[in-house]
């Protein structure tokens, strides 16, 4: 039975993974200091054998004993507004956590899956984005704390993989949606559901034209999956293609929600990418993947878990982090 560690296992995609590894007959260890997971998103796997769950800031030393044979790197604040609020932990989990994990996957001679994102290529000036790209990033703007956290994780990850012949893989990873996302954590999927249902106006930045490519959670999963048990070892984007405008997507919200809010529009956010697309091109060639879940089924199966949930849930605040 093969032991993987995955971090940041509280969270949307984290959370996701755990249930696809023990899926899959790993036994997991997740590891989350929950300031943005939840436990309500793994506790369905609280009475397995094949799960634990360490409850620990990768930031600070990581011990895990016993055998280990993966290591997915997931833990790190991914919405705008927890970002901002946390900047500090942001960066430090993205270069100390990493530093940590990578020191965790030496030790026991496991391969390790790093976490990056669409992000590092910043508001882009080729479109769309392929891996060869260096990316346009403000390193002292407000979202560099973010993006450059995740460039630095490459760039170590890469040393440890040269360096010390360390078994690495680095997944970039396009904007990802489904269900466990919290409804208040800025990202435009979420945020547009949750106006709709409080039959509230939609918030568009901008004039709406930035663009976005959205990709359902389980293709992101099973692109995370098969870059990992590959044996290539540069970035590759796993994201979705289908590229739609903020605005033409709100329309879309408004349709499938049923609802008959307004699109209001206010300033566009200071280094807020204006295009985002992946170039998949070497997830094909060489993973043998392309998303399967069209952007209007991946939305109808999260309307519907936003929809079930409780009327705290659907107007809760933003969360207030004390750093």
């Amino acid at each position: 039975m093969k032991k993987t560690l995955i971090t940041g296992a509280a969270g949307f995609l984290g959370s996701h993974l755990c249930d696809r590894f023990i899926a899959e007959g790993h036994h997991v260890i997740g590891m989350d200091n929950l300031i943005t997971g939840d436990l309500k998103n793994i506790e369905h796997l609280f009475h397995l054998e094949r799960f634990e769950f360490f409850h620990h800031d990768v930031t600070k030393f990581v011990h895990v004993p016993g055998r280990m044979d993966y290591i997915l790197h997931f833990a790190s604040p991914a919405s705008p507004i927890d970002y901002l609020k946390i900047p500090i932990e942001t960066l430090k989990v993205g270069s100390l956590g990493t530093l940590n994990l990578l020191g965790l996957a030496r030790d026991h001679k496991a391969r390790i899956l790093v976490a990056s994102t669409s992000e590092v290529y910043g508001d882009p000036l080729v479109h769309p984005q392929n891996e060869d790209y260096y990316g346009n990033v403000s390193p002292i703007g407000p979202r560099g704390v973010y993006d450059e956290a995740k460039r630095f994780m490459e760039s170590i990850t890469m040393a440890y993989h040269r360096h010390h012949g360390l078994d690495t893989r680095i997944v970039r990873i396009f904007n990802t949606y489904g269900s466990r996302m919290r409804l208040n954590d800025g990202r435009v999927v979420p945020a547009f559901i949750g106006q709709a249902l409080r039959g509230e106006d939609l918030t568009v930045f901008g004039d709406g034209s930035q663009t976005r490519s959205f990709t359902y959670i389980d293709d992101q999963v099973e692109g995370i999956y098969r870059l990992l048990l590959s044996d290539y070892v540069e970035p590759i984007n796993i994201g979705n293609p289908d590229e739609t405008t903020i605005l033409e997507f709100a329309e879309e919200i408004i349709k499938l929600t049923g609802t008959d809010q307004k699109i209001v529009f206010k300033p566009l956010p200071k280094d807020d990418p204006l295009q985002r697309q992946p170039d998949i091109t070497r997830a094909k060639e060489i993973l043998g993947w392309e998303p399967t879940v069209h952007r209007s089924e991946g939305l109808k199966r999260v309307y519907e878990y936003f929809k079930s949930l409780s009327h705290d849930e659907l107007y809760q605040a933003h969360r207030d982090f004390q750093s």
